[in-house]
């Protein structure tokens, strides 16, 4: 294939991140550890009775009409997708033209400069501070079309200042996105701020504590006139029918939300002092993941916990993430797992 095939913009892009699962323990991608939610599969069970051959429901109304319930907000609020990936791509299609640029903290999530560079646009990342807390005034000091964080913060596990965020929002005259994949285990969120603000946009995904990251839902609320902008950029019909009703089941069923995020916060201090005693240097979280360093090598500690059927994420290779890995908290039998098997090879080394 000829290299001038390929639009500029995806021209050296590297698959994502996709390791070789079969029969190892995943402790490498932040999901829910209590398996799938029981309202879900319960709705997943009603779905064999749909009319599949129908479309779904042109903007997913439905789930709409429940977030609206949750959040106090209206059903125009909100934009719903396939996955909160797919809501980053509705934001940089519809607000950045190509050759714009776009803030990021550093470090991220990875997937937030992908979907900047594959629209078109360039990334400028405001490094974080010691503390990995944004550098308010760096950011809102730099010129670009767009901001986006995230928090809790991906990969480095920490919520960030509330009154920083919030500073960012209000310091600048341009859209700024906070990313909340993992808002409900922190127990706060800027949602029911998004009609205080013109430029602010929320997402968040069922990927985490609805334990529901097969089926791909995401969404995303702002003020009226932008979500009106946005949903006339989403592909329509992205979410189909039955995951639109899975996600319908699981908003009115909260249990199992708050049993997830009740077993994350006990589970998080155990894991943590395990981490510390064999020596790894944690650091704060306050999500469903945990950020640490490992004394040795990062890429090898990852390859022989693979080995022993364990799979955690190595982000070593990155700049100030220099041999970090991230671990899910899981329920006490993962969480010894993973310390029996990475005593093991401490103990190797």
């Amino acid at each position: 294939m000829k290299k001038e095939w390929v639009r500029s913009t995806a021209r050296g892009m590297t698959t994502y991140y996709s390791p070789k699962v079969e029969g190892k323990l995943r402790m490498d991608t932040s999901t829910n550890p209590l398996g799938c939610n029981p309202a879900a599969c319960k709705a997943v069970k009603e779905c064999a009775d749909m009319e599949l051959d129908q479309y779904p429901s042109t903007y997913s109304d439905g789930l709409r009409n429940e977030l609206a319930k949750i959040y106090g907000l209206t059903r125009d609020n909100f934009i719903v997708g396939n996955g909160s990936d797919e809501m980053l791509d509705i934001l940089f299609k519809t607000f950045m033209e190509p050759g714009e640029t776009v803030i990021t903290a550093y470090p991220a999530y990875s997937l937030h400069g992908f979907f900047v560079r594959i629209n078109g646009g360039k990334v400028t990342q405001i490094d974080l501070d010691d503390d990995y807390q944004l550098n308010v005034e760096g950011i809102n000091s730099t010129k670009g079309k767009m901001v986006i964080v995230c928090t809790p913060n991906n990969p480095t596990s920490n919520l960030l200042r509330r009154e920083d965020v919030k500073a960012i929002v209000e310091g600048c005259d341009r859209p700024v996105v906070v990313d909340e994949a993992y808002g409900e285990f922190a127990g706060e969120s800027f949602m029911p701020l998004v009609d205080k603000y013109e430029n602010l946009i929320v997402t968040r995904t069922f990927s985490k504590a609805y334990g529901l990251a097969g089926m791909r839902i995401g969404y995303m609320a702002s003020n009226l006139e932008m979500a009106n902008v946005m949903q006339t950029v989403k592909i329509p019909y992205s979410l189909n029918r039955v995951s639109e009703h899975v996600a319908i089941a699981a908003l009115k069923d909260q249990r199992y939300v708050k049993e997830s995020v009740a077993t994350v916060n006990r589970e998080r201090k155990h894991l943590e002092d395990g981490l510390i005693r064999l020596g790894f240097h944690v650091f704060p979280s306050e999500a469903n993941f945990i950020l640490f360093r490992s004394p040795r090598d990062s890429a090898q500690l990852v390859s022989r916990l693979a080995e022993k059927n364990v799979l955690i994420r190595d982000f070593g290779k990155l700049r100030r993430l220099e041999n970090c890995v991230r671990t899910t908290i899981g329920t006490r039998e993962m969480n010894d797992e993973l310390l029996a098997k990475l005593e093991e090879v401490v103990r190797e080394w």
